[in-house]
């Protein structure tokens, strides 16, 4: 039986959605370099396997698939694509593409990827891969899971993970939080990990976290073992992401360019984390950024959020006002 309810959406547009008008404007811009693609009358649902045709894939891999999507500046895309998306299990078959989907999770940096795209698929009951139903290529368009922090604290990708994490953070009060998330709280702490392509319809994002949250309940009380079903008790979650920070944020308290943002964020969900946190550090990365006229002013720079696993009704009932508002 399907864990994930089907609903329908209707004319969604592939595009970043943020807040405010002026960040808007920008992910629109950014977003323009892509095909300028609508899906109309889209669906999802959860399945828990895929059944793959036999026939030859359109594109060999995701970065085939995600360079034939992207247009020069003299090609535009201007039809209607129509599309079913449905949510999976995460599954084996799924490495390659969510390994392209995470190849920058921790910047550029080189470090045991492919060990982190290993758990995340090994961990079937807690964890939801997005696809477009009974496509050929079975691609990965989103991946969005949480790991126990102390559960998997001796793996080498975790280890990395948390070694990052501990040298980008310079403030020491955040610092002494980080390292008790790291370490004696590890066994409380979630990992919330949530990569996709840049657009995929934010109609998508209620449902797909609704689906997340309700099966780390789930799991609460449904795995097989104690330790398990005690492993899904989180008490607090931890994201890393990535934003736009303005260059000169001195100059806009002055007055200087008043129409632009302080922050853009990347993921619509981002900025409610932000504002629900705990606490929160911002990193600088190495990461080379889009060459968007509007985003001159702007550096990309990455952003770690610690969240209450009690704000998370909170932020599930935010999301969704947020994007009822589309």
């Amino acid at each position: 039986m399907p864990r994930k309810p089907t609903r329908h959406h209707q004319l969604l547009k592939l595009r970043p959605f943020t807040f405010s008008q002026f960040a808007r404007s920008v992910a629109q811009v950014g977003s323009a370099q892509k095909a300028n693609r609508q899906i109309q009358n889209s669906k999802f649902h959860k399945k828990s396997s895929l059944n793959s045709g036999g026939g030859s894939s359109r594109y060999h891999t995701l970065e085939d698939k995600i360079a034939k999507s992207v247009s020069s500046d003299e090609e535009e895309f201007e039809g209607v694509v129509q599309a079913d998306f449905a949510f999976f299990d995460p599954k084996p078959d799924d490495f390659h593409g969510v390994k392209v989907l995470l190849q920058t999770y921790i910047d550029d940096k080189q470090w045991d990827l492919s060990g982190f795209v290993d758990l995340i698929l090994g961990q079937t009951t807690v964890g939801t891969v997005v696809k477009i139903d009974e496509d050929e290529d079975d691609t990965p368009y989103s991946v969005v899971t949480a790991l126990n922090l102390g559960r998997y604290k001796d793996h080498k990708c975790v280890k990395e993970i948390k070694d990052v994490l501990l040298k980008q953070c310079k403030e020491k009060d955040v610092l002494d939080n980080l390292r008790s998330f790291l370490g004696v709280q590890a066994q409380n702490v979630g990992l919330l990990v949530s990569q996709r392509v840049v657009n995929l319809p934010p109609q998508l994002l209620p449902p797909l976290y609704d689906a997340l949250f309700d099966e780390v309940s789930w799991a609460t009380e449904d795995e097989p073992t104690a330790e398990l079903r005690k492993s899904f008790c989180f008490k607090y979650y931890l994201l890393v992401t990535r934003i736009y920070e303005h260059k000169n944020p001195c100059q806009k308290e002055g007055g200087h360019s008043s129409s632009e943002e302080a922050t853009i964020y990347n993921k619509p969900e981002d900025e409610i984390f932000h504002q629900l946190s705990s606490w929160s550090f911002r990193f600088p990365l190495s990461t080379q950024q889009l060459s968007i006229h509007e985003l001159r002013n702007y550096k990309l720079v990455g952003l770690v959020i610690a969240l209450e696993a009690e704000k998370v009704p909170t932020f599930r009932q935010q999301l969704h006002s947020l994007i009822n508002e589309i």
